[in-house]
């Protein structure tokens, strides 16, 4: 988990975030929340992709590029919980 952080306490940083924003502002920041969840997840893909790519490049045994696949999925499923628990709360 990359963040412990729960129910409650999400709920208290969003009562923060509508006390200092407004309300009207909410969506324009979830939105700008869901670009860069995105554009972090297709970074990852694309460096996941240059690794695969500069090992069969090289001849480095797959074995190595499928553990860094794994890392990097870790990752990326880190990063889809906490942004589904931020469109779950919105």
């Amino acid at each position: 988990m990359f963040l412990f952080i729960s129910g409650p306490e999400i709920l208290f940083i969003l009562f923060i975030v509508v006390m200092v924003f407004g309300a009207d502002k909410i969506p324009e920041i979830a939105k700008g929340l869901g670009k860069g969840m995105q554009q972090l997840r297709n970074a990852t893909n694309d460096i996941k992709a240059e690794i695969q790519k500069s090992a069969e490049k090289q001849g480095i045994d797959g074995s190595l590029t499928k553990e860094l696949n794994e890392e990097i999925n870790k990752v990326k499923d880190d990063i889809d919980d906490i942004s589904g628990s931020i469109k779950r709360q919105l």
